[in-house]
Order: structure tokens, then C-alpha cells, then sequence
């Protein structure tokens, strides 16, 4: 390496040699090389600059890229590493067939104590009593004054609630999130919701868990992240519901029943519009089971779907419908009905004498326990079993509702189906179903003949060909029968004009458990279709002990009590299902009962 000189000699020599002064060289030469060191550092420290540039330009998007992700991304609980099991309690909301909130979550607090942090025991008891009544000041002492280091003391609490315990001032006492289940329309469709409960449970967090309804048997669906929240579909509408439980509680006090229920049902889907069984009760605050008396007074059991009942005359429909699909009898075809009829020590009657005989049409219409009977001995015990094992009046129902699957119908064992019981199973006594077990043998024989299945689902499977009951012509003529009962038979206070009701009455003694029937008490059952033109619901509505006094004399029969009922519903409820008026002639004015009920 040849190190250049600082003073640049050779200039200085040759300048010495002309006479130059030799220092304005030099200073020429400082001068260059300042020039040349000043470049160089401008050349650093812009290099340092672009570097530095850069790391903030990175550090800051990589900080605005992490903002952007967490503003786009769905909150979650962060969870820490320790060993414990994770509580799933988001559960996922139920809804109606239009979409309306049958039942959703609220976010709440639950109320414990760490009685070791406590500054004043005795005032925190005082003032939770004045909070919650139904406290006792002396456990809540005994608890914050032991030797128990932590206390349960409510599980949910309400907002006002919270902030008066929040007011108390009390660090001992402490406020754990919760998820409440909310059922904004408070007893309506509450046997079909049913109701929940907690399950596991922590300071942080509890698992909601169904106890009942479609809470209990779609649980493991509410309950599934994988669902991502989807709700639970329902086949029943709200606005229905609600017409058919106002009329119903009204019908329910002017009759004087100790309780009532009612179904609608679609003839072509199966699929329940809307269920009521009163007393019932509010899901937001469910009440404990009985552990007495007949678990059927409970509100919480459901009359529709667990209640297994002798329903009298309707049955006389499945009779007739039988009768016609095998060409035994012609709605024209002439019945014996003189009576009474004997079977060993049992007699027959029917409520009038009818005379010697009447057409199969008049048998349904005058409702002839005689003429049915008559006519089931005909068919023969094994062939009815056959009819009404088709119809799924002989297994329990595969609704979804838990409790249903324990209601299996009560009829005779096969070697003891005798032929006094095929008489009697004819008219609807000796076999006891539930209304909903009803209700689908209508829908099945209204269709057109094809098996439906009741099902609370929005989107059910629809009944296929393979399970055809009873012909197309069958159902007809029975339709034809079922509007004569409403025109001029039993059930004349069911018409409403424009919308061809047509049905079946039944008035069934009850049972005593103690052996025979109660004298007085019945249970009286509507159960009918609409429009028979062209079946689109059926309505299946039975009261308990109804009685009322009309023209001077008590009342008791369905004619009389489940009927007008019936038919008030089906003026409430048949706009809201769309379905149009039809006036074949002018309609006529008749009088209407008003039974509503808050």
C-alpha cells in the first residue's frame, strides 16, 4: 500500500521552483480532503438514517397488522394453563317456525361468599336478607362465622340484585359471571321448551343443561360448538300458540275444568303448530316434581303429550274409516243399533234410543256406541289391532319430547283382547291414549290416508307412499261423515261459518283408581278438521271435568263443553295459519262465545 502524503511535495517543489507561495498548495490540499471526509459522513449517516427508517417502518406495521387481525377476529375467553376441565356454557338459542325467540341466554351473576376476607359478618347477613327474603339470617351467620372458606349463595341473580349486594359494601362477598337461560314469553309453549338447570359448576363459569322439553332432548345440540350457534328450528308458531292458550284458559274457567289441553296439528307433515296443557307453568321459573299425590295434577306434566286417556267417541271415526277401506260397510250401509246389547254381564247403550238401525254416516252423526260396536265385531279383534297398530295408536309416539317416549297407550294384551274389548276399544273405551297420539290418527285418515308422524321440527321428513293407511276415497267419505257431525250431528256448536269444520265428539267417563269409573266426572274431547274441502290442521282439544249449566240442566257432554270451545279456537287461530274464509251461501249470523282468559 502507498500511503499518499499528507502536503502534496511535488506540487510544493515545482511551485518553490516557479516562485508560488507553497502554502496555498497546501491549503488546497487540507481542503479536498475535508471535502472528501465530509462526504463520507454524509454517506453514514444517511445509511444509519435508511436503517433506522426501517426498523420503525417494520416495528410499526407488524403493531398495526396485530390491530387489525384482533379487530377482525371474534372475541374469545383467554384461558390460562392450569389443570382444570373447561365449562361449555354457551348454549344455542330456539326459535319458532318464523323465526321468533322461544328461548335465549342472558349474561348474569351468580352470589358466593370467601367468608376469610369478611369485615362484618352480621351486617353482611342483615343485609342480604332485606335483599333476599328468602334467606335465613341465622344459616347465613353460622355459614360467614365457620370454618367454611367458601359459601354458595345464589346462583343467579338479577341486575337489581346485584348492584344492592354490590352496595353493601362487603369484600367478603363476590360476583361470578353466569349464563342464564332467558324464555322471554314466559308460560307460553312451556311444556314443549320444558326448562334447564345447572350442571357443572364453578366460580367462573356453569354448564346450563335441559331438564325437560326440547331442552332436554336436543341438549346435546344447544349445547355443541361444532353447531357454531345455529338455533333450534320449531315447527310451532308463536301468534298461534298464543291465540290457542288465551282461548283455552278462558274456555277452561267458563266450563269449569280442572284443566284442558289442546293440539294443531299440519295433515300433511305431521308437524305441531301449536301445544297447550294447562295448569301449566312459567320455564323461568320451573317448579320442583311433585313427590305426592297424582303426578297428572302437576303443572309441569303435559297433557298432550303424557296424558294417557280413554277419549271416548272419537274413536268411532277409526271404526268407520276401517270399515270403509276393507268394503265392509258403504257410509250408506245399514247398522243394527237396537239396544241395549249384552255381552255376558256387561251392557251396551247408546245415549238416545236410535232405533232399530241406521247408515253408517248416522252412526258416526247420532255417535251410536251400539252401531259401532256392532260394526267392530264384524271386523274382528285381530284386524283392529292390525287399523290402529297402522294408525300408531298401539306403540308410544316418536315425538321429540322425552316424556312422550314413556307414554305408551294402555290396551288389553292380545290373548286378552277379547271381543267385548273390540267393542268397546271401538267407541274409545278399554285403550287410553294421549291427545297427540289423536291427533295423528286424524292427520293420517284427513290426508289422504297417509301415516304422518307428530314432530316439533321445522323441517321434518315428509310421509311417503310406502305407509299408506286407508285410501284417498276412504278419507274422503270419512271427511264427508266428520262435517255431518258439525252440520247436524253432536258437534253442531263447532261450525264456523267459512271454514267447513269437521270433527268428532267424545265424552269418556274417568277411570277411578280404585277400581270402575267415577260417577260425573268426565273427560270430554273435540277432536276435528279444517276445512274438509281441502284438510290442512286438525285440532284435538279435551277439558277435565267440564260442567256448565245451560238451559236449566248441567252439562257435561263435549257437544256441549269441548266443542264450542274448539270452535272459538279455530275463529282465532285459522287467520293466523292463512287460511281463507270459503262462503258456499251466504253466511248466516250465529251467535259466539267469548273466551279469553289473561
Amino acid at each position: 500500500m502507498i500511503r499518499k502524503p499528507l502536503r502534496p511535495i511535488a506540487r510544493v517543489l515545482r511551485a518553490r521552483e516557479e516562485g508560488v507561495d507553497p502554502a496555498v498548495i497546501e491549503a488546497e490540499a487540507r481542503a479536498a480532503r475535508l471535502r472528501k471526509q465530509r462526504k463520507a459522513e454524509r454517506r453514514k449517516a444517511a445509511s444509519r438514517l435508511i436503517l433506522l427508517a426501517s426498523v420503525f417502518f417494520l416495528s410499526f406495521g407488524a403493531v398495526g397488522w396485530r390491530m387489525v387481525v384482533l379487530a377482525t377476529t371474534p372475541a374469545a375467553e383467554p384461558s390460562g394453563g392450569g389443570n382444570y376441565t373447561r365449562i361449555v356454557n354457551q348454549r344455542a338459542d330456539i326459535v319458532d317456525r318464523n323465526g321468533a325467540i322461544l328461548a335465549t341466554n342472558l349474561v348474569t351473576f351468580s352470589l358466593y361468599a370467601r367468608p376469610q376476607d369478611m369485615v362484618d359478618p352480621v351486617a353482611a347477613a342483615e343485609g342480604l336478607v332485606r335483599i333476599f327474603p328468602d334467606l335465613e339470617k341465622e344459616r347465613l351467620l353460622r355459614w360467614f362465622t365457620g370454618a367454611r372458606k367458601f359459601v354458595w349463595i345464589k346462583r343467579k341473580l338479577s341486575p337489581e340484585q346485584k348492584q344492592a349486594v354490590y352496595d353493601l359494601g362487603e369484600p367478603g362477598l363476590r360476583f361470578g359471571p353466569r349464563e342464564l337461560r332467558l324464555y322471554p314469553n314466559g308460560r307460553l309453549a312451556a311444556h314443549i321448551l320444558g326448562g334447564t338447570s345447572f350442571g357443572e359448576e364453578g366460580v367462573y363459569a356453569a354448564e346450563v343443561i335441559g331438564t325437560a322439553g326440547v331442552e332436554l332432548e336436543f341438549d346435546k345440540f344447544l349445547r355443541d360448538p361444532a353447531e357454531d350457534g345455529a338455533p333450534l328450528e320449531l315447527s310451532i308458531d308463536l301468534s298461534v300458540q298464543a291465540a290457542m292458550r288465551r282461548v283455552l284458559a278462558g274456555g277452561m274457567v267458563m266450563m269449569q275444568a280442572k284443566a284442558a289441553s289442546a293440539v294443531v296439528m299440519e295433515v300433511d307433515t305431521g308437524r305441531i303448530v301449536a301445544m297447550v296443557s294447562l295448569p301449566d307453568f312459567d320455564p323461568n321459573d320451573r317448579p320442583n316434581p311433585p313427590v305426592s299425590g297424582d303426578p297428572g295434577d302437576s303443572p309441569l306434566f303435559n297433557r298432550v303429550a303424557q296424558g294417557k286417556y280413554e277419549l271416548g267417541s272419537t274413536f268411532k271415526v277409526l271404526t268407520a274409516a276401517q270399515a270403509l277401506e276393507t268394503g265392509l260397510a258403504t257410509p250408506d250401509t245399514m247398522i243394527p243399533t237396537r239396544g241395549p246389547l249384552k255381552w255376558g254381564k256387561f251392557t251396551i247403550r247408546d245415549y238416545k234410543n236410535y232405533g232399530a238401525q241406521l247408515s253408517l254416516e248416522d252412526v258416526i252423526v247420532k255417535s251410536s256406541n251400539i252401531g259401532t260396536a256392532n260394526l267392530a265385531v264384524e271386523i274382528g279383534a285381530e284386524a283392529q289391532q292390525a287399523f290402529l297398530r297402522n294408525l300408531g295408536l298401539l306403540e308410544a309416539l316418536p315425538v321429540e319430547l322425552r316424556e312422550a317416549g314413556h307414554s305408551k297407550p294402555m290396551f288389553p294384551a292380545p290373548k286378552q283382547w277379547s271381543e267385548l274389548s273390540t267393542m268397546t276399544i271401538s267407541y274409545g273405551h278399554g285403550i287410553a291414549v294421549t291427545p297427540l297420539h289423536l291427533a295423528a290418527a286424524y292427520a293420517t285418515i284427513a290426508n289422504g290416508g297417509l301415516r304422518v308422524r307428530p314432530t316439533l321440527l321445522k323441517n321434518a321428513p315428509l310421509p311417503s307412499e310406502e305407509e299408506r293407511v286407508v285410501s284417498e276415497e276412504t278419507s274422503r267419505q270419512v271427511l264427508d261423515m266428520m262435517r255431518q257431525v258439525v252440520v247436524r250431528g253432536t258437534a253442531s256448536l263447532g261450525d264456523v261459518p267459512g271454514y267447513q269444520v269437521g270433527g268428532k265428539t267424545g265424552t269418556a267417563d274417568k277411570p277411578d283408581p280404585k277400581g270402575g269409573y267415577y260417577e260425573g266426572k268426565v273427560l270430554s274431547t273435540f277432536a276435528s278438521v279444517f276445512p274438509t274441502g281441502d284438510p290442512k290442521y286438525v285440532l284435538v282439544l279435551s277439558l277435565d271435568e267440564p260442567e256448565i249449566e245451560m238451559a236449566g240442566e248441567l252439562r257435561r257432554t263435549a257437544g256441549w263443553t269441548a266443542v264450542p270451545v274448539a270452535a272459538e279456537v279455530i275463529r282465532r287461530i285459522a287467520p293466523l295459519l292463512d287460511v281463507r274464509p270459503e262462503y258456499f251461501d251466504a253466511p248466516e249470523e250465529t251467535g259466539t262465545l267469548t273466551l279469553t282468559s289473561n
